[in-house]
């Protein structure tokens, strides 16, 4: 379905029994967060959606967007409002645990818990002195291999499972769900490249405007959060979790050994596990 919020349309997902405490799940596209993961948590009203310029949400121009980082928020705030959710556990991942991390902050009233999975406490560009950096020589080899034609189906997913390869770390890649995941963000996206490469890459978020920092706020929280992180990220590494758990009052930090980038299927039955707990 499709919700106006804020002036777009967002296209929004849902899983489960309205009833039921409501989980608001934030990534790039609704497919950031895989199907089976999403019936896995159980006695949840689950709420996945595509961001703007990204999946089948208002597309204009992922590449000059004209709104910034805290329109992302407002909209995720005002999807909440829409669907009648009330008091929600956020979770968010990757740069989606930007927008969890503003909209805790900015309306508290909103977030009954957060859960922060593989992001970091500041926004894309140089990074804080005491925080790790993208790990150089994944980063090399990630983007220093040709580009696809991100109008060809096959030539993305193998492109897309190549990426996953190098930011699952050394116990976290399944090249069949990794080649699954790419066809299905290529078959919602439409067919333009910059399309391909937002729903994809994210790429939004390399040209939006993430002022003012939020990371000397982190100690007004009040959620309970989660911080959930894999010990071999190579995109936001490891200290960013321990960082973001440090910084907020009462965070609590699960640590994925082996794992990279995300939440692959090795690790839902913990992550599963410890999402329910915390949004009981």
């Amino acid at each position: 379905m499709r919700i106006k919020v804020n002036g777009v349309e967002l296209c929004v997902e849902t899983f489960g029994d309205p009833a039921d405490p409501p989980v608001l799940l934030v990534g790039i596209t609704m497919l950031s967060w895989p199907d089976e993961l999403c019936a896995a948590l159980s006695g949840r009203y689950v709420v996945r959606y595509d961001l703007r310029d990204a999946g089948r949400s208002t597309f204009v121009d992922p590449d000059a967007p004209d709104y910034d980082l805290r329109d992302l928020v407002t909209d995720a705030s005002e999807l909440v409002a829409a669907l009648g959710l009330g008091r929600t556990h956020v979770v968010g991942l990757g740069v989606g645990g930007f927008v969890a991390q503003l909209l805790a902050l900015e309306h508290p009233e909103q977030v009954a818990s957060l859960t922060l999975v593989s992001t970091r406490p500041v926004a894309p560009g140089p990074v804080d002195p005491d925080l790790p950096d993208h790990a150089p020589e994944t980063m090399a080899q990630l983007f220093g291999r040709p580009q696809p034609d991100w109008t060809d189906r096959d030539s993305v997913v193998d492109y897309m499972t190549g990426s996953a390869r190098l930011m699952s770390g050394s116990r976290g890649f399944d090249e069949r769900d990794a080649r699954a995941a790419a066809g299905a963000v290529f078959d919602r996206a439409g067919r333009t490249a910059e399309a391909q490469r937002a729903s994809h890459l994210g790429t939004m978020f390399a040209a939006i405007d993430c002022r003012p920092r939020w990371r000397e706020r982190l100690g007004e929280i009040t959620a309970p959060t989660l911080v959930v992180h894999g010990d071999e990220d190579p995109f936001f590494p490891y200290g960013n979790g321990v960082a973001l758990a440090a910084e907020i009052p009462g965070g609590t930090l699960l640590t994925l050994p082996g794992i990279g980038s995300g939440v692959p299927r090795v690790t839902w039955p913990t992550v599963v596990e410890s999402m329910l707990r915390h949004t009981s």
